[in-house]
């Protein structure tokens, strides 16, 4: 019998584990396997600030299935139809952007679950239920579901803890960028209020009982996070990493 997916991810994060990702915003599935099998605990597929469409990002799901890393998605938006979509192909842990208030938070937690729980849609033949072949898939997919709500501005910091109570959230993101452009920092997430906040967001996020996660585009940065107490950490953009390296190669050749 084909059993449904369980959810490694969120258990790693309701047991307290550190758990150390890669951002991917190239909509590339050879990119997707090929990061897959590298270790990382888990790939963020983003659909908000990427080219990439729910269409685009099955595929890339199905080639990161090749290794052991975890997938989780950003959809474009807190949308009701958007959520339904991203788990519908096979998402089980979704970081909702913008998230500004604990209504906007139950929001997202209600697309996520199937009724008497939520308002998720009934679709039965999607990869996410092993394309029907997983009878248990409608008994256990609302336990699966794992949704990490982003926190991008001051205003949404100043109710971290009446976000975070929302149950059915299971990790609060701090989106250092955006924050930073919240705060009159646009451009400079390093500035020192900057991280003076994002430090002390750890210890509140813990303190509400909940998981937080970060996103450092440098492996110093994601060291700091994690000693500041975050248990999630992007470590770095894959775009990034590319653009890195191809520079690297190019001032080497030209020295």
């Amino acid at each position: 019998m084909t059993e449904a997916p369980k959810n490694h991810f969120k258990r790693r994060l309701l047991a307290g584990e550190v758990q150390h990702g890669l951002w991917m915003s190239l909509a590339s599935p050879v990119a997707a396997e090929a990061l897959s099998l590298v270790g990382y605990d888990w790939l963020l597929f983003d659909a908000e600030h990427s080219p990439v469409e729910i269409a685009s990002l099955q595929p890339l799901l199905q080639a990161a299935a090749a290794g052991s890393s975890s997938c989780v998605g950003r959809p474009a938006w807190n949308d009701k139809v958007l959520i339904k979509r991203m788990l519908d192909i096979g998402c089980q842990t979704l970081l909702i952007p913008f998230v500004q208030t604990p209504e906007d938070a139950r929001a997202a937690v209600e697309a996520s679950r199937y009724p008497p729980a939520g308002i998720r849609g009934v679709a039965g033949g999607t990869r996410a239920s092993r394309f029907g072949l997983a009878p248990d898939y409608f008994a256990t997919a609302n336990e699966e579901i794992c949704i990490i709500v982003q926190i991008e501005t001051a205003d949404a910091v100043d109710r971290l803890e009446e976000i975070a109570a929302v149950e059915g959230v299971d990790g609060v993101f701090i989106g250092p960028s955006d924050l930073a452009a919240s705060m009159g920092h646009l451009g400079h997430p390093a500035a020192p209020e900057v991280q003076e906040a994002i430090e002390v967001a750890a210890e509140r996020i813990r303190r509400a009982g909940k998981a937080p996660g970060i996103l450092a585009t440098r492996p110093e940065d994601a060291r700091r996070y994690r000693d500041w107490g975050y248990r999630f950490v992007a470590a770095s953009v894959d775009l990034g990493l590319l653009i890195g390296a191809a520079k690297g190669v190019l001032e080497q050749v030209r020295t």
